[in-house]
């Protein structure tokens, strides 16, 4: 027999030994991926560095080994899209472990999952009691879903009949300091209008902004470059409102207060116009 066929017939039994092997061992090893994936992959990878490093093996040999494993392995990941049936002899199918709060002890022992490694699928899904899980399935790929009992659901705003404003995706409009006008203005804002809203923490440009972020209700985040200064900035902000504002009830009791009628009406009149200023700036004082 040519040795290129001696490589074909031992390619095609390790391979389907290596399927039995991970079918074998179960589907509770590897998560996001079946085990039998994991080890393929492991085993290509192995394949592909002995034929580059290790030259003994001739190239075309390494090369029909890695031909034949990837190839059934893309036939058999094909056929379990295809056939429900060869998916379950593939992949198996879902396991209760939990029905009803009840810990179904027969399919624990039959996947080798252990009480604790149970209670650790659990609290990773925040259910950190029994008592609270109504059901718990352990999936093909190895993750645990849990559903808990109805009265232990996080309640919604459609559970109390309550109607929410429609959320969107969020978008950028600020990146390492400049500003993407075509997204804002696609979203209905003006320029001037997010200069007053990054102002507001902050930043005195759009320059300073690292990233600036825009929701659907118009909830504008910013990162400035210099966190130090902007944390300042916001701590000063409250400061300077009062003090304009004691500013102008100053100038009140001063009108107030005088007897000179040009006096009064002077200090009446900066008051006023103080007032007005305050009133104009106070969202970027906030």
């Amino acid at each position: 027999m040519p040795e290129y066929s001696v490589i074909v017939v031992r390619s095609i039994i390790s391979f389907f030994v290596l399927f039995i092997v991970a079918r074998t061992l179960g589907k509770q090893q590897i998560s996001q991926l079946t085990f039998f994936d994991y080890v393929a992959g492991i085993a290509i990878g192995n394949m592909a560095a002995a034929v580059g490093i290790d030259s003994s093996i001739e190239l075309i040999n390494g090369v029909i080994g890695l031909i034949i494993y990837t190839t059934f392995t893309i036939i058999i990941a094909y056929g379990a899209l295809k056939s429900f049936k060869f998916r379950e002899l593939v992949e198996s199918s879902p396991s209760i472990l939990i029905r009803d709060g009840k810990v179904l002890e027969k399919n624990l022992f039959k996947n080798r999952i252990t009480f604790d490694d149970l209670m650790t699928g659990l609290r990773q899904k925040n259910a950190f009691k029994l008592a609270d899980v109504e059901l718990a399935v352990l999936e093909t790929n190895g993750q645990l879903s849990v559903m808990k009992k109805a009265e232990n659901q996080p309640v919604t705003p459609k559970d109390l009949g309550m109607k929410v404003e429609e959320e969107h995706m969020p978008g950028l409009i600020i990146i390492d300091g400049h500003l993407l006008e075509r997204r804002l203005n696609y979203r209905g804002y003006t320029k001037e209008w997010l200069l007053g809203e990054i102002m507001k923490q902050g930043a005195n440009d759009f320059k300073d902004v690292f990233l600036g972020q825009i929701d659907s209700k118009g909830n504008v985040y910013v990162d400035l470059y210099n966190d130090e200064i902007s944390m300042q900035q916001i701590q000063q902000k409250p400061l300077l409102a009062a003090r304009l504002r004691k500013l102008q009830a100053e100038l009140e009791t001063f009108s107030l207060q005088t007897e000179d009628p040009h006096a009064k009406q002077m200090y009446y009149n900066q008051s006023k116009e103080l007032q007005h200023m305050i009133e104009t700036i106070n969202p970027y004082l906030k």
